[in-house]
Parts: C-alpha cells; sequence; structure tokens
C-alpha cells in the first residue's frame, strides 16, 4: 500500500508537471506580421566633406516577430529605404554640392526587449543591397558632373551596418525611432587622371521615425 501510495503521487505530480509545461506552451505568444513606414533623416559621415546636409527621405515595409518570451523576442524586418545624403566638397579635384539618393533593400534582424507594457528596445545587425542610385551635382567649375559621371556601378551593392532603437506599441498600432550606423564605405575607388579617388567615401548614418501595424 505504502509503495501504491508514492507511486500515485508520483503520478500526480508527474500529471501536474506536464500540465503546467503544456500550459505554457499553449499560453506562449504567437508570432507577429505587420507592416511599417516612416521618414528617413541620413547623411554620409566621412572626414572629407566640409559639410554634411540631412536628405530626408523615407521607408516602407514589413516585420515578423517571434516571441520567445513575453520579455524577449525576435524581430526580422523586409524594407524599402532610401539613404544618402547632400554634400557640400571641396578637395583637391572638385569642389561643389552634391546630392546621394541610395535606394536600398534592407534586412534588419533585431533583438527586441520589452522593458514594460508598451515599452521596447531593439538592436541588431542590418543588411543592405543598392538597387538603385539618384545623384544630381552642382560643382562650382562646372567641369565635374555627378549626372554624366556616375551611376550605378559607381557604388557598392552591398551595406552592412548596427540598428539600435526604441519603440511604443499600443495595441495594434506602433511608433518607434530607430538609428543605422553602417560600416560599409558607399563609393567605389575611381581613377582619374592618374589619381584615385573616392566619391562619397563616406558611410550611412541614418534616423528613421516610422510607424508599425499589427496584421494579426
Amino acid at each position: 500500500m505504502k509503495n501504491i501510495g508514492k507511486f500515485s503521487v508520483a503520478v500526480i505530480l508527474l500529471f501536474g508537471l506536464t500540465s503546467t509545461a503544456n500550459a505554457q506552451v499553449t499560453d506562449a505568444p504567437s508570432p507577429q506580421i505587420g507592416i511599417k513606414g516612416g521618414a528617413n533623416f541620413s547623411n554620409l559621415y566621412t572626414d572629407d566633406v566640409d559639410d554634411n546636409n540631412v536628405l530626408t527621405s523615407f521607408n516602407a515595409g514589413i516585420y515578423t516577430t517571434f516571441p520567445l518570451t513575453d520579455f524577449i523576442a525576435i524581430q526580422p524586418e523586409l524594407l524599402y529605404s532610401r539613404k544618402g545624403s547632400e554634400l557640400v566638397y571641396d578637395n583637391a579635384f572638385a569642389s561643389g554640392t552634391a546630392k546621394f539618393k541610395l535606394n536600398y533593400i534592407e534586412l534588419p534582424v533585431l533583438l527586441k526587449i520589452n522593458l514594460a507594457k508598451n515599452l521596447n528596445v531593439h538592436a541588431g545587425p542590418y543588411f543592405a543591397y543598392l538597387v538603385d542610385a539618384q545623384i544630381t551635382n552642382e560643382s562650382d567649375s562646372g567641369s565635374f558632373n555627378f549626372e554624366e559621371n556616375y551611376d550605378n556601378d559607381d557604388f557598392n551593392k552591398f551595406d552592412t551596418g548596427i540598428a539600435a532603437g526604441v519603440g511604443i506599441d499600443l495595441d495594434k498600432v506602433g511608433i518607434g525611432l530607430r538609428y543605422n550606423y553602417g560600416l560599409s564605405t558607399v563609393g567605389k575607388e575611381r581613377t582619374v587622371g592618374g589619381q584615385t579617388y573616392t566619391i562619397p567615401d563616406g558611410k550611412n548614418s541614418n534616423l528613421s521615425l516610422y510607424l508599425t501595424l499589427q496584421l494579426n
């Protein structure tokens, strides 16, 4: 009878633990799918320009959030994002003002941490592919014309960097602020008249203000 009693207690405990584990799995947050979009405020950080003027543009795309717990989630995104800058340059080869509009397909992979019910911080790497570059230029001498001398092949196709930001989630709608710090040089080296130079020789720096809409 004593052994039967011990066995019964063990079965009850095992059943209780199994039920608790199943409840935890059942109650785990489900993946979220949504759309997002907003404004970009970008420039190119470099030591070889006299002035960096912010280029205002846009970002738009989709995201999926995979909760690991109520506290932590992984959030990959697929975005169309325009970056670049308006640069005032003055070097040994030319001087003037150029505007670079660089259109990327961007994939951030973020670790999202919920600090409170409606507040999160997120950070992680991003990978981007340049699909198009639009360049305009006003040269002081008129001898160096970006529109004629530059095309997509003069820019590096791939960009990588680090993204970090903060977000507020209100039911199905959210708002966030994120900074992207590029690690790759935007322009390629070119040789003109026996001299090698890179324009633009900066890296992407971008601040995004965005809205999100959860679809499920």
